[in-house]
């Protein structure tokens, strides 16, 4: 979202915006915003010292890097929550679903309870989708397997999608589609198959994408349409929450 648009939430006009910009009026996470039209992402807007509130509920898109659980605190590692600028933490913010602290990329946060509870219940079967490096080489039999569903020690996983992306006794790459997300359960499926995982990161999750130009720990807003995404993928709207 462009910083003048969001000095529309103070009530300003776009033209006003611009003007308060130029002024040296508008900082971005401290820092004297010289561009109107940037993105100002996750960071704190303050116009004449004051904080920009952001309307409604927020919602957030972390790139997770390897290291940080997806937590709200921890007495021990790093959260999400510490990637946050501080200005964000007070708004009640929490992860919708889980990856592991090795495990890399896309986390949504948001201060809709609702929202997150359906996008992780089992009913409502958001898909979650992974690039997985593995060990061995992968062929179509392995993907057949995938789709059949793996009978793991606790549980059968449900049938997903596994399209191979790079095969070679090197290692493979492959893409991982699944509608339910137990523990370790990318990783217990390719280590049933005989293919344990060497580097795991989540690209997707229900209909919103991890932004390709977002750096490792980086942050930022959803975009509206990426909201409206998501609900629609809990089966809700917005104006329910």
């Amino acid at each position: 979202m462009r910083l003048d648009k969001a000095l529309g939430w103070a009530g300003m006009t776009r033209s006003e915006a611009k003007k308060a910009v130029r002024a040296g009026r508008v900082t971005v996470d401290g820092r004297i915003a010289t561009d109107a039209g940037m993105d100002p992402g996750a960071g704190e807007i303050l116009l004449d010292g004051e904080p920009i509130s952001r309307p409604g509920h927020t919602h957030l898109m972390v790139n997770k890097p390897a290291g940080v659980i997806t937590a709200t605190e921890d007495a021990r590692w790093n959260t999400v929550m510490d990637l946050v600028p501080q200005e964000m933490r007070r708004r009640g913010l929490g992860p919708i679903g889980r990856l592991d602290r090795d495990v890399t990329g896309l986390v949504l946060l948001t201060t809709d309870g609702q929202l997150a509870h359906r996008l992780i219940s089992p009913r409502h079967d958001a898909p979650k989708t992974y690039i997985a490096q593995v060990e061995g080489t992968l062929n179509p039999e392995h993907a057949s397997a995938f789709a059949g569903g793996i009978a793991l020690s606790d549980f059968v996983a449900k049938p997903a999608e596994m399209r191979i992306l790079r095969s070679g006794e090197g290692g493979s790459l492959a893409e991982v589609v699944l509608t339910e997300g137990k523990f370790h359960q990318v990783k217990r499926m390719f280590a049933a198959i005989g293919h344990p995982v060497i580097a795991l990161t989540r690209i997707r999750l229900a209909d919103v994408s991890l932004d390709p130009s977002l750096p490792a720990g980086g942050v930022r807003f959803l975009t509206p349409e990426e909201i409206t995404r998501l609900y629609r993928a809990a089966g809700m709207t917005q104006e329910e929450t």
